[in-house]
């Protein structure tokens, strides 16, 4: 029998087709799933293969999603998308998404994920997976060619870090506030480029879309994987997207009782206040009373972190009955084409257009600086999404702020950083 393992031992011995593994040894793992996107995916890759003669493993397991440049603004981006486009359907890939969404949303909302998966990403926030019980992270293009020829990738087993939160969350306080306090405490290199597992009683409260948010946003805390054990609410969230039952196990991915972990942290979600992040970094994370006389021009609801449907329905619950600032914009950009109608069909689009949100199309949009909402010299924006660094939505001498949708549609409506609670009925 083999010594007592995290869940992140558990998912890389399976897919290095070993009984066991330790910390720090160098397996070879087979990958059950590769994604790509539209701005890391075909144009980077498509070269290498052709240098180097070589065809894709097995198409069925390659997913390719268009999240970046769409839709086309300039002759570069329209370009680039109609190379994605032809270079999938040559290589024979047939589970293409093409401006359907970004790529971590749309890649679970399709049942792709499932819990004991081992799965590599070309984006940096890959680590999404792992809120299905899925051991997932980023890769750059070299290596995602070496993937997309063998079907392989090397990798040393990661230490787990464990992340314990225990306690009820408070109104308005959500996974966002969680993720960046988190980062508050621990640093950007928290994770030290090995396996975060979240735990506790208040992660598995949590809705599937909330978990999400902190495996996304692990990359924020230098994690190579950021893992949250499945359970009923996986089981539900993955049948209601199509996954059959017999293919979700839960009981087999769990970290077993004795397992060792590198490091422990622990969490006491009560205390917990809407936390926002200064620029230039997550980890300038602080409780939204510390910001609260920053004017801000734009508020924007965006990204794979922060635009999903239940994010959407926060920013609803704030702006309902109420108007965006004068001198303020509120941008909203939904997750997914899926998001969108939900929330068209639900009223919570018509919420947050009736109080002068601006709409704007499913991708990546001005989170990574692409398209429509991208800031000019000396503004000021509060975002819900993962990332404030320095020029990455705009100008060089842009401000952006990080907090969660609560928080941002508090700002949008205030016109400053504001304590979404006072909003809440």
């Amino acid at each position: 029998m083999a010594h007592p393992m995290t869940l992140a031992e558990k998912l890389v011995a399976r897919a290095a087709g070993m009984a066991g593994v330790r910390p720090g040894e160098v397996i070879t793992a087979k990958v059950d799933l590769a994604m790509m996107h539209d701005s890391g995916g075909p144009r980077r890759v498509a070269p290498m293969l052709e240098r180097l003669q070589a065809k894709i493993w097995d198409p069925d397991k390659v997913v390719v999603i268009s999240d970046h440049y769409v839709p086309a603004v300039d002759a570069e981006s329209a370009g680039i998308l109609d190379l994605t486009r032809k270079w999938v359907k040559a290589a024979g890939v047939s589970r293409f998404h093409d401006m359907q969404g970004i790529c971590h949303v749309v890649l679970p909302e399709r049942g792709h994920l499932k819990p004991g998966m081992f799965v590599v990403g070309g984006d940096s926030h890959s680590p999404t997976g792992g809120a299905f019980g899925t051991y997932m992270f980023g890769v750059g293009a070299t290596e995602m060619c070496g993937v997309l020829v063998t079907g392989e990738i090397w990798l040393r087993v990661p230490q787990t870090i464990l992340l314990q939160w225990r306690g009820k969350l408070g109104k308005g306080v959500v996974a966002k506030d969680m993720i960046l306090a988190m980062c508050a405490r621990l640093g950007m290199d928290g994770g030290q480029y090995q396996a975060i597992q979240y735990a506790g009683d208040t992660i598995g409260g949590l809705a599937m879309q909330e978990r999400m948010t902190l495996s996304n946003m692990a990359a924020e805390l230098g994690a190579q994987a950021g893992l949250i054990a499945p359970d009923t609410v996986t089981r539900d969230y993955l049948l209601s997207v199509g996954v059959p039952d017999a293919e979700i196990e839960i009981d087999a991915w769990q970290t077993d009782v004795g397992a060792a972990v590198a490091e422990q942290h622990d969490f006491d979600a009560a205390a917990l206040s809407p936390m926002v992040a200064a620029p230039h970094s997550p980890a300038n994370s602080a409780p939204v009373s510390d910001h609260s006389t920053v004017a801000v021009d734009q508020a924007y609801i965006g990204a794979c972190t922060g635009a999903k449907i239940n994010d959407l329905r926060m920013a609803a619950a704030v702006l309902k009955g109420r108007k965006v600032a004068s001198g303020t914009r509120l941008l909203i950009a939904p997750a997914s084409a899926r998001t969108t109608a939900e929330a068209a069909a639900d009223g919570t689009l018509a919420t947050l257009t009736a109080a002068g949100a601006i709409l704007l199309s499913s991708g990546c949009g001005a989170c990574a600086g692409y398209g429509a909402g991208v800031l000019a010299e000396n503004e000021t924006c509060i975002a819900s999404t993962a990332r404030n660094f320095k020029g990455r939505m705009g100008a060089g001498s842009s401000k952006v702020y990080l907090g969660s949708p609560y928080t941002v549609a508090a700002a949008a409506v205030a016109g400053r950083i504001a304590d979404p609670r006072e909003f809440l009925a």
